[in-house]
């Protein structure tokens, strides 16, 4: 193997050795009865967010396949939390790197792409996103990541640490230690289909769904069977749903989807933060307006058992959009409906 590679991948092995798994906590939610709900908080990751996880799986996945050498560009299409990730793995290994995003990408998430070392390249929105480093990567001899091709086969989907076995070896010792139901939204898809494979992989009886917001073709897709539809809108929850369907979207592997509007998204991260006193993220709100819909199925039919979905980011990184009442009012409209049926758990 080139000495480069060998070392690169060294390091990148060597920091995940020193991280420490993250968080399953328990949300103690006041009008919860016979089904307990639990929180994965990826935000704890060094990089913050769920995408670190995937940005390590990619590098290696690269590194191995001999994508990246030593003074390949990396270049990535990215919302934010990728690019902030894959910048933290890039200047680990002195790779250089350029993030391809949309110009509504939250101004913090920018500072961090920088902190880290990376560079931008704003596209107009999302739908330009892939076609931009596509053609960035290839007019500088770069090599362009694809988390929306590779996520879902860059992961060790069997184990390894991933985060689908944490999830289980963490819920050993709870009252209902296998879940009833899993809840996942979809970015790349990469996370929900380790999820779905993993389930399958061990024999859980544990159903998965994925959440999908406004905009996003994921949902439409899974139902109809048609995997070339395409929306001209960008969504607006960070992170999560596509104008495209992407090659990571496993629909096999899903059990089912749920719609969420993305005023209940960002309804419930603000119940969130008067629940737990901390911020999350867009997609954390979507993840668990899903959770809370099942939990009242549940307890509507009499039934005991556990659910269990992601608090993916941090919201600090969104104190100018969904923490910002004009903002929201502005971009996402009216939450009072959903508010008022959040004020019902309390």
């Amino acid at each position: 193997m080139d000495t480069w590679v060998a070392q690169a991948v060294g390091r990148i092995n060597a920091d995940s050795h020193r991280s420490a798994d993250t968080h399953l906590f328990k949300l103690q939610v006041p009008r919860l009865e016979g089904v307990d709900i639990y929180l994965k908080d990826e935000s704890t990751h060094p990089t913050g967010s769920l995408k670190h996880r995937l940005a390590r799986s990619l590098f290696l996945y690269a590194l191995c396949n001999g994508k990246i050498r030593e003074g390949t560009t990396v270049v990535e299409a990215s919302s934010g939390s990728t690019a902030v990730s894959e910048a933290y793995f890039a200047r680990m290994i002195g790779a250089p790197f350029i993030a391809v995003v949309p110009e509504s990408t939250a101004h913090s998430k920018i500072r961090l792409i920088e902190l880290y070392g990376g560079k931008i390249h704003f596209v107009g929105s999302a739908p330009e996103m892939h076609d931009a480093a596509v053609e960035l990567a290839r007019s500088i001899d770069g090599y362009f990541m694809d988390q929306f091709t590779y996520a879902e086969r860059a992961t060790d989907w069997r184990g390894n640490n991933n985060i689908a076995e944490s999830i289980f070896r963490q819920m050993e010792f709870e009252p209902h230690p296998v879940p009833k139901r899993i809840v996942m939204s979809a970015g790349t898809g990469g996370t929900s289909a380790t999820l779905g494979r993993y389930v399958r992989y061990k024999g859980f009886d544990t159903a998965l769904t994925v959440v999908d917001p406004e905009y996003s073709v994921f949902y439409d897709s899974y139902f109809t069977g048609d995997s070339t539809l395409t929306s001209d809108k960008s969504s607006r929850i960070e992170g999560i749903g596509r104008p495209e369907v992407e090659h990571s979207f496993q629909p096999d592997v899903i059990d089912d989807m749920m719609k969420v509007p993305d005023a209940a998204s960002v309804a419930t991260i603000l119940w969130l933060e008067k629940l737990i006193g901390r911020k999350a993220g867009g997609s954390t709100g979507t993840n668990l307006w899903g959770v809370l819909s099942f939990a009242r199925n549940m307890m509507d039919a009499g039934e005991h058992g556990s659910l269990v979905t992601l608090m993916c980011d941090s919201g600090q990184r969104y104190l100018d959009t969904y923490y910002d009442p004009d903002w929201v009012r502005d971009h996402i409209g009216d939450l009072s409906a959903y508010e008022n049926e959040l004020e019902s758990w309390n």
